[in-house]
């Protein structure tokens, strides 16, 4: 961490020598991605000790420091770019360690030991397969590194509220297995790679067992021990983040970070409101084209009750979603000109994590991995997963949505700087999975009213976070209070609302990215086409938002107005 510091200093020497701008630039990225590659042998699994974490934290403020040195005026657009997105996630890695986020590494939904779940993939070689036994013998101290932080968390009233751990048990009982066979962390090894010879795949399997008993079934009994003798008799009762110490200031920085934009609680509340009327005035539209004989709340409990709506079988559910995917896939040449390499499959939420987890999310992989992306489809509690809500969901996670934005940032050009190919912004992301729901009902992907119904069912989902999400953290709402508002204004299932609203509560602001990215993409769009008439072409649209990778909303509205004036020229 002295090199990494001592480098940081010669930079800033070197430009009092009259080094460009853009070299400065350029040297700062490369010590910062190089920064972000070093690892730790010892620490498979990361290395979360306070001191470490406390040294990566001053080490991105010094980066700061001098990156706000440097005359950007001089720049061209990918500069500029550059520039900008590395002072905001700069500024993101020294915002949370001085609010201590790290001290919380706990979800609903997720969490520092279930997360632990994503590592593990299909072992398709003897290299991959020690590669994992290694991280499994890290487990234990991971979970311990990771516990001593929480117990700090809890000690400045940081805890998370005992309302959202309704059936946490789940995420880690189903890991405490009487043998190693039946844990899943050892199912890679029950199909190994054919090249292996027979004694080396009993070698695996043996050593597999041996670390699961003893390394990883007692750490997650220790998981267990934590959670119910340790946390939830001593975490906090209140929901809102607002009733923790500087807890106002924190969740303005959450809005900050996940909307990217300079906006108030109070705004944003209000913005909500407005879009949950407008949205509301179209489902009533629907409601009569069906000539249903009731009000929309009974309109809605029809669409919660009626078998009709819901698949039998998880199979059934996947296969709807897959034949969703494919007609999606046949319409991308006719929006799109630019579209990833990489494929995606449609696969089941796993067994270890489905009780509290979404309804879908994609899950991407590493741009060398010979793995595709996946679009998981929850078939947990299959009266909660209504087939009219799939086409808007596996738009959103599949294509136009997740993957295909997600895997053409991954395949930029090498002239844009590694970072910004690893980077992920909420307001971006999420907004153009939003968008893409509404893309959808041109690309003829919603084929009945109730189909069309579900696309406004997720629009307005994302109108009522703006309300809920803010109501809760800074207006005082109970829980049941936005779970009633929810459950007034959205099909969505009671199940999968009272999920959702827990992710809300333990994740201040995330949830506030999708519609504000929506409604800024959406702006643009409207934009240009008035401006440009005939010469506004959906492909080229979609190319100038999706081209420089992952962007704020103020950089994405600067190349888009940029955009317009020049084509204007043309």
């Amino acid at each position: 961490m002295k090199t990494i510091l001592l480098t940081a200093t010669l930079i800033f020497l070197i430009s009092c020598n009259g080094i460009a701008p853009d070299q400065e630039l350029k040297t700062l990225i490369e010590d910062y991605q190089n920064f972000k590659k070093q690892n730790d042998s010892n620490y498979p699994l990361g290395d979360f000790r306070e001191s470490t974490i406390e040294k990566r934290a001053s080490y991105c403020k010094e980066l700061l420091a001098q990156l706000k040195k440097i005359d950007p005026s001089s720049f061209d657009e990918e500069d500029t770019i550059s520039y900008s997105l590395l002072e905001f996630v700069l500024n993101e890695v020294v915002t949370k360690y001085e609010f201590k986020t790290h001290w919380n590494p706990i979800l609903s939904d997720a969490g520092f030991h279930s997360s632990l779940t994503y590592r593990v993939n299909p072992i398709t070689s003897k290299q991959g397969a020690l590669e994992y036994l290694n991280l499994l013998k890290a487990i234990p101290e991971y979970i311990d590194q990771q516990t001593q932080l929480i117990r700090k968390g809890l000690e400045a009233g940081m805890g998370q509220p005992l309302i959202i751990f309704k059936g946490y048990e789940s995420t880690y009982e189903q890991h405490i297995t009487l043998t190693a066979e039946e844990n899943f962390y050892f199912s890679p090894f029950l199909k190994l790679p054919k090249p292996l010879s027979k004694s080396e795949k009993d070698s695996l399997q043996l050593a597999a067992k041996e670390v699961i008993l003893e390394a990883v079934i007692p750490s997650f009994k220790s998981v267990k021990t934590f959670f119910e003798k340790e946390y939830y008799p001593n975490t906090r009762q209140s929901i809102g983040v607002s009733e923790t110490p500087n807890g106002n200031a924190y969740y303005q920085s959450r809005i900050d970070f996940y909307t990217t934009l300079d906006l108030t609680p109070e705004e944003i509340h209000q913005k909500g409101l407005e879009e949950v009327d407008r949205i509301k005035a179209q489902m009533e539209e629907i409601v009569k084209e069906v000539d249903f004989k009731g009000s929309i709340k009974e309109f809605i409990q029809f669409l919660r009750t009626d078998p009709q709506f819901y698949a039998k079988t998880p199979e059934e559910l996947l296969k709807h979603a897959r034949n969703i995917a494919k007609k999606l896939d046949e319409q991308l040449p006719r929006f799109f000109k630019s579209l990833p390499r990489k494929p995606y499959g449609v696969a089941p939420v796993p067994d270890a994590i489905a009780p509290k987890y979404t309804a879908g999310r994609y899950i991407g992989t590493s741009p060398n991995s010979t793995d595709p992306g996946y679009y998981w489809v929850n078939t947990y509690d299959l009266p909660s997963r209504p087939l009219f809500l799939i086409p808007a969901l596996t738009a959103h996670e599949a294509v136009p949505g997740h993957h295909l934005q997600g895997a053409l940032n991954q395949e930029l050009p090498e002239s844009i700087p590694q970072f910004r190919r690893n980077l992920y912004l909420s307001a971006y992301g999420e907004g153009w999975g939003l968008y893409t729901e509404f893309l959808a009902n041109e690309m003829g992907i919603y084929t009945s009213p109730y189909e069309h119904f579900g696309k406004l069912t997720y629009e307005m989902w994302r109108a009522c976070r703006l309300v809920v999400d803010t109501g809760m953290h800074v207006f005082g709402w109970s829980r049941q209070k936005a779970v009633d508002f929810m459950a007034e204004n959205t099909a969505l299932s009671f199940h999968e609302i009272n999920t959702e609203i827990d992710r809300y509560i333990s994740w201040p602001g995330q949830a506030l990215a999708y519609k504000i990215g929506e409604l800024k993409i959406r702006e643009l769009r409207s934009r240009a086409e008035k401006e440009l008439g005939s010469q506004f072409d959906i492909r080229e649209f979609h190319e100038q938002i999706l081209a420089k990778g992952t962007l704020t909303l103020p950089l994405l509205e600067l190349k888009i107005l940029a955009f317009i004036e020049q084509k204007k020229k043309n």
